[in-house]
């Protein structure tokens, strides 16, 4: 990656530049440099990508089940070897720190190894006897050609949700990565080719919503999995579900991390802030909003302002450096204008981060707004940024309240040492991943990635067993023999 490279598709086994008059720059979010261009996939490119897939499935459908487990045992250990060399990658496509680009790398390789245990997810089940003479057993099958749809701000992570499950349960792949971090999608490719898998199995193409529009339209595709914002996620579901797919679509997030006056103050700041900054608040398990409870809400918000002043801005690749830049330009600007709206609408404007960082990149620091109501844009929309809001309650059941009238229910979390009032909240908050205290309650491989409301669009989530249920169709089977 030293000079600026052409990003490639991938087709039935062939790295192949698109003709496309369309070309985007894919710069270095901590310079605003480029360092690399990225064609866009053609229609007739899309459609070639899929039809290497369905040739590719019934050969690969049939592989025995432990086959394409070990398929999936040569590319968990490729990727334990090269975690240095995607993390690097990451940072230089996304501009998050090299930290938290090992973290994601690593939360990637968990579904790999979750992934080969198929042998055993993909069991069936029978009853002997369901009459006299009768028995039925459940059989899982694939589903087909599998498209899935992936962000910018996980770009290793969010594919390895997705093609390890996909593949090993005897599906074939088409992946279409975001068009601003298309660098890490082509790695993981070189990757499945190097451990052999067959030609057309899995395969890349290049775009942004008119790529999607065709992978959504396209006869042969059977199922769709993609993550995007509550709009994005939204249109795909409606989309794909139309034509008969099998959809699920993660979407947006306004994830609150609620703090009792029983809580332990500097040990739920401690929680707070790398879940409202990390990744530059770019993910859809940021904390994005803290509600203070009763008597801790003037020195939560203090503590809060005084924490983030210790996180340093600046390139991910440096040592010491806690946050990195926003993804691009124009990203920042929107933040910027956020934040204006949110002193023009009454919020307290507590630390400012507008300014913070290096001049060149796109560089905004740790930003907090205290006394926000829900009536403000800070409150109601995803802002996908380093914004924490700061909403002042006077007990549990107003917090909660306040959670369950968003529109999101990803995630949510409580601080507090009082068992009854964790409960409590577990069982009332309208949130599919919740966290006692713990800032940022994202699960392990092997459960299920569960927003609610808008966050999540279908029945079966990424990850854990809904994952290998997505990919799998089922067949019961009635057997009499005379």
């Amino acid at each position: 990656m030293a000079q600026i490279s052409t990003v490639p598709s991938l087709i039935a086994g062939s790295f192949e530049e698109s003709a496309s008059d369309r070309v985007d720059e894919v710069p270095d979010p901590a310079t605003g440099e480029a360092i690399a261009n990225l064609p866009y996939s053609t229609d007739a490119q899309i459609d070639r990508a899929v039809q290497a897939a369905r040739r590719a499935f019934p050969e690969w459908s049939e592989l025995p089940v432990p086959d394409r487990a070990q398929v999936m045992f040569r590319f968990k250990a490729l990727l334990e070897s090269s975690v240095e060399e995607l993390a690097r990658l990451v940072t230089r496509e996304n501009g998050k720190t090299l930290e938290e680009a090992r973290g994601e790398v690593r939360r990637g390789i968990e579904v790999v190894d979750f992934a080969c245990h198929a042998p055993t997810a993909l069991m069936g089940s029978n009853l002997d006897q369901v009459a006299r003479g009768i028995d039925e057993e459940l059989v899982r099958f694939p589903v087909g050609v599998v498209v899935g749809i992936t962000p910018f701000n996980f770009p290793v992570m969010v594919p390895l949700w997705m093609i390890p499950i996909a593949l090993v349960a005897g599906n074939t792949f088409v992946l279409k990565p975001s068009q601003l971090t298309p660098l890490s999608a082509i790695r993981l490719a070189e990757m499945l080719t190097e451990v052999r898998l067959p030609a057309g199995v899995f395969n890349v193409v290049q775009g942004a919503r008119e790529a999607v529009e065709t992978l959504l339209r396209h006869r042969d595709v059977a199922a769709v999995s993609s993550v995007g914002s509550a709009a994005v996620a939204s249109h795909i579901y409606t989309e794909a579900a139309a034509s008969g797919k099998r959809v699920q679509a993660l979407g947006g997030a306004k994830n609150h991390l609620v703090v009792m006056d029983d809580a332990d103050l500097d040990e739920s700041v401690a929680a707070i802030i790398p879940s409202a900054f990390g990744n530059a608040g770019q993910r859809c398990g940021a904390g994005s909003v803290a509600v203070a409870v009763g008597s801790v809400r003037d020195s939560l918000a203090k503590k809060l302002a005084g924490r983030a002043e210790t996180i340093k801005v600046g390139p991910g690749i440096e040592p010491g450096v806690t946050m990195g830049p926003v993804i691009r330009g124009d990203r920042k600007r929107n933040l910027e204008r956020y934040i204006g709206d949110g002193e023009t609408e009454g919020a307290v404007m507590i630390r400012d981060g507008r300014g913070n960082g290096p001049s060149s990149g796109f560089f905004l620091g740790p930003t907090i707004f205290d006394r926000v109501t829900p009536d403000m844009h800070l409150w109601r929309d995803e802002l996908f940024g380093p914004v924490l809001s700061v909403v002042r309650t006077d007990d549990l059941d107003s917090a909660i309240r306040l959670i369950n009238s968003s529109s999101y229910g990803n995630m949510a979390s409580i601080f507090t040492g009082s068992g009854k009032q964790a409960r409590e909240f577990r069982q009332r908050v309208e949130a599919g991943m919740i966290g006692v205290n713990v800032g940022l309650p994202a699960p392990m491989a092997y459960f299920p990635f569960t927003g609610w409301k808008h966050s999540f669009f279908g029945d079966l989530n990424a990850t854990g067993l809904d994952a290998f249920r997505f990919y799998t169709r089922h067949k019961v089977v009635t057997s009499r023999w005379l």
